[in-house]
């Protein structure tokens, strides 16, 4: 207990490790709101260890980035040790990532699938515990029992993990079928060991945040998704989304992240206002976005829409049905996303699966509709998909040129800088030593490189052998 109240201050409010979220910007963000401990995105050891460009990006930090926990993944003890002695000078603490159950962690064999092999397990704890001068703790999940859990918690805590963070849930529990966690077996580990226990799993908001604590008797309490959706939500708060978005957007102009982060944030944060049929222009636009200022501008676009609702100057009314949009709070709060359960999943797949059966055993086939009533085939059906998704791209956007070739019959290359197809222009460019940016035929540079490399390679040779003489001729004179 002295680790988790001297060196970390005792924290209750904790961020999880989340993959391209929980960077430098959202954790500075997150701070601001409440948070008291963050965690690094989970790292991999192997990659950490030989790059240096993705370790100095993965280790970006500040002086109010504090204090932080360095989360690792891996299946390799002495890859891990090299990654964790690399990183033990920027933070307090290094994780061991043991909850992971999406599908990249199985195929790379880490994460939650090597919670069944626990000779690995304790090797590589007690290997970092050893030979790092800052403790080593654990992220994992429960297994089926509450007896096995508690054998695989001890056996960490033997090795010599200084803290556990315990998910209530299962491995097999994500995605779709994710479901409620199972804040018994926290209860049960906790009461089992003698480190301190972190809970994580159901935190949509503070009162949730409580009661897992007096429920399980744990120290403190990981938030993922609810600090997504509302990072103030450690205080109590349920903001208007434009305003820790602007804020955010701030903090990535002294932090940079890629765009790809940045995009995401905003999604979850203005989840429950881009799906209403009035906001799919935006929706669009924030996919399509590449640029900060971009960003900047389409949460402006939302904040000048909503806010006049915000303040009172007009009456806000649901303009949906209640049964595909029922929130207790206006949609331009920052709140919670509830997901379905897994029984209604598995309902709704198997509904499918029948109704399929039903029109193969009565040879008829599925009946399509447009937006006004009219039946319509499969194919229209798709098209009318296709262009509700991008109504800003013209309908006869994909109808190819009726321009030939040049030398031939073929097709033009709509691209081509010598108005010719692909295999005319090929045969143009290796004859002439010429380049096609159009078709990406480039005879004439990969020839450049070839020499380039080939006199390059003379080069080395030549010194090889002039250092080789050199070096027998010195072996002689001695």
């Amino acid at each position: 207990m002295e680790f988790w109240k001297n060196t970390l201050g005792a924290p209750v409010k904790i961020v999880a490790p989340m993959v391209d979220a929980s960077e430098l910007a959202w954790r500075l963000l997150s701070r601001k709101y409440g948070a008291q401990l963050c965690y690094t995105p989970m790292l991999h050891s192997a990659l950490f260890s030989r790059d240096p460009k993705y370790r100095n990006e993965a280790l970006a930090s500040c002086e109010e980035d504090k204090p932080l926990i360095v989360q690792f993944c891996g299946n390799d003890p002495q890859i891990m040790l090299e990654a964790a002695l690399l990183a033990q000078d920027y933070c307090l603490a290094i994780d061991i990532n043991l909850g992971c159950p999406q599908a990249i962690a199985k195929r790379g064999h880490y994460g939650a699938f090597l919670q069944d092999e626990w000779p690995l397990l304790k090797e590589i704890v007690s290997l970092l515990s050893k030979h790092l001068k800052i403790p080593v703790t654990c992220k994992v999940r429960r297994f089926e029992t509450k007896e096995k859990t508690i054998e695989y918690a001890k056996l960490l805590e033997d090795a010599g993990c200084s803290m556990l963070t315990v998910h209530g849930r299962t491995r097999e529990q994500k995605g779709p079928l994710t479901g409620l966690a199972d804040w018994s077996y926290v209860k049960a580990v906790r009461d089992a060991v003698n480190i301190p226990v972190i809970s994580n799993g159901n935190i949509q908001n503070m009162q949730d945040l409580e009661r897992c604590l007096m429920e399980t008797g744990a120290v403190g309490v990981m938030v993922a998704e609810g600090n997504l959706y509302n990072p103030a939500l450690f205080m109590y708060q349920n903001p208007p989304a434009w305003e820790p978005a602007q804020e955010y957007l701030e903090l990535v102009q002294q932090y940079p992240c890629p765009n790809s982060y940045v995009r995401g944030h905003l999604f979850k944060l203005f989840h429950h206002v881009l799906p209403l049929p009035l906001n799919n222009h935006l929706r669009i636009e924030l996919g399509a976005a590449n640029t900060l200022d971009q960003f900047k501008n389409i949460v402006n676009k939302i904040k000048c829409l909503y806010e006049p609702y915000h303040r009172g100057d007009k009456n806000w009314e649901f303009t949906v049905e209640p049964e595909t949009y029922n929130l207790v709070l206006p949609p331009w709060l920052c709140q919670p996303y509830v997901r379905e359960t897994p029984e209604n999943h598995v309902k709704k797949i198997e509904d499918k699966v029948k109704e399929a059966e039903k029109r193969l055993n009565e040879g008829t086939k599925r009946n399509y509709e447009d937006n006004e009533g009219n039946p319509i085939s499969r194919k229209q059906m798709k098209k009318l998909r296709r262009i509700n998704r991008r109504p800003e791209k013209p309908e006869n956007s994909h109808i190819r040129s009726l321009e030939k070739c040049s030398n031939c019959e073929n097709p033009l290359g709509s691209k081509c800088g010598f108005y010719l197809c692909k295999k005319c222009c090929r045969d143009k460019c290796f004859t002439e030593n010429l380049d096609c940016e159009g078709h990406r035929i480039l005879v004439k540079t990969r020839r450049e490189m070839a020499v380039r490399y080939s006199q390059n390679k003379d080069k080395t040779k030549a010194k090889t052998i002039n250092d080789g003489k050199k070096l027998t001729t010195v072996k002689c004179e001695l």
